[in-house]
């Protein structure tokens, strides 16, 4: 998957801030009398909104330690090493990457019944087939990130906005670009097939044709496409030279042309889209697991956080209502419509190492064509 380009602290410009948000530690007056002791937290910078940080440490007694991180491959590695005694209390799991870290046996499953405020979480996330692995939830979700397409809203009319079917128009021929392996999962929805494969892991011969299939679709369209780009920062700058109008990227970069003013926009089109998302998990033999769950339900205890994550991140909000308390600026960088939303799927794992070794050669001779 390509990396996500974001720009966090710039992010921030129109916005309040998270202390305007927060200022009232209200989100715990459920809270009985103060508990005490530490719980430790593995996450990305600006995750945790230091409000809720400081806010549930005063009311709970209960330090909150923090240690950031930057890799999905890092954080998996130490805790294989510090097991089976972790030092960790909650960490932070994309959740394309549960297999991995479930099958290791690093983190536990989620007693969501101990999360009195599990339904603040948008259903499109908590109750989604890739939340639930072995008829267990493994985490909350709190920040997504989505493939979505873009467009400059002074060349393409509203109408167009919803659909694949306008990136492969002959209305807009040297006008879009793509990664080609990034929307090969998307060309496989778009022609009505599961793109994470798991449909056919026990059906590789059709899993190939489909994968064909798609294969074929971007060689006969490659001529409409002004280019194959490889980062977030390439296509930012095609979109500000208008070298492009429209394009399938990940949301972060777009978001980023957005809050400068450009007249950009995006949405997850009709026929669907992939995404992944951001979960906090309780590691496994976690050595504090009962404040682990005290500062997991007040981190959803409000619509408010999700939007000061939202605005310190860049990313999507999973909390429901959170676009209520964003500027129209940042409804348009960072959150989509309802009805957007169902149009969303997420990446999962099971058929990876298929899926894989039929698309890259196949990525490939795409480019060669």
């Amino acid at each position: 998957m390509t990396k996500l380009i974001q720009s966090r602290r710039r992010f921030l410009g129109t916005a309040m801030g998270a202390g305007a948000l927060l200022a009232s530690p209200a989100y715990l007056r459920s809270s009985a009398a103060q508990t005490g002791g530490v719980v430790n937290i593995w996450t990305y910078d600006e995750f945790i909104p230091d409000d809720v940080k400081k806010d549930f440490e005063k009311e709970t007694g209960i330090e909150v330690r923090i240690r950031l991180v930057d890799d999905q491959g890092k954080q998996f590695n130490l805790l294989v090493a510090e097991q089976p005694n972790p030092s960790v209390d909650i960490l932070t799991v994309a959740g394309h990457r549960f297999l991995q870290f479930i099958d290791s046996g690093l983190i536990a499953p989620m007693d969501t019944e101990r999360l009195a405020n599990w339904g603040a979480i948008n259903p499109v996330y908590s109750e989604s087939d890739w939340a639930t692995i072995n008829g267990e939830k493994w985490g909350v979700p709190i920040l997504s990130g989505a493939e979505i397409m873009a467009y400059n809203t002074d060349y393409v009319p509203e109408d167009r906005r919803n659909t694949w079917d306008t990136l492969f128009s002959e209305d807009y021929k040297q006008q879009t670009a793509y990664i080609p392996s990034d929307l090969m999962s998307i060309v496989m929805l778009y022609l009505g097939y599961d793109g994470n494969m798991i449909e056919y892991m026990d059906d590789p011969d059709e899993a190939a044709r489909i994968v064909a299939e798609a294969r074929d679709f971007l060689i006969e369209k490659k001529p409409l496409v002004r280019k194959y780009y490889d980062s977030g920062a390439e296509i930012q700058q095609m979109l500000v030279n208008q070298d492009v109008v429209l394009c399938h990227a990940w949301n972060g970069p777009i978001s980023k042309l957005i809050m400068d003013g450009l007249p950009m926009g995006m949405s997850i089109p009709k026929e669907g889209s992939y995404g992944f998302v951001y979960t906090l998990n309780v590691a496994n033999n976690a050595p504090n697991a009962d404040n682990a769950y005290k500062f997991l339900d007040a981190m959803m205890a409000s619509s408010e956080i999700g939007a000061a994550m939202t605005q310190s991140t860049g990313f999507i909000s999973t909390y429901k209502g959170s676009a209520e308390h964003l500027s129209d600026l940042e409804k348009a960088a960072a959150s989509f419509p309802e009805e957007q939303l169902e149009n969303l799927q997420f990446f999962r794992a099971e058929a990876n190492d298929m899926k894989y070794a039929l698309v890259d050669p196949a990525v490939e001779e795409i480019k060669a064509s």
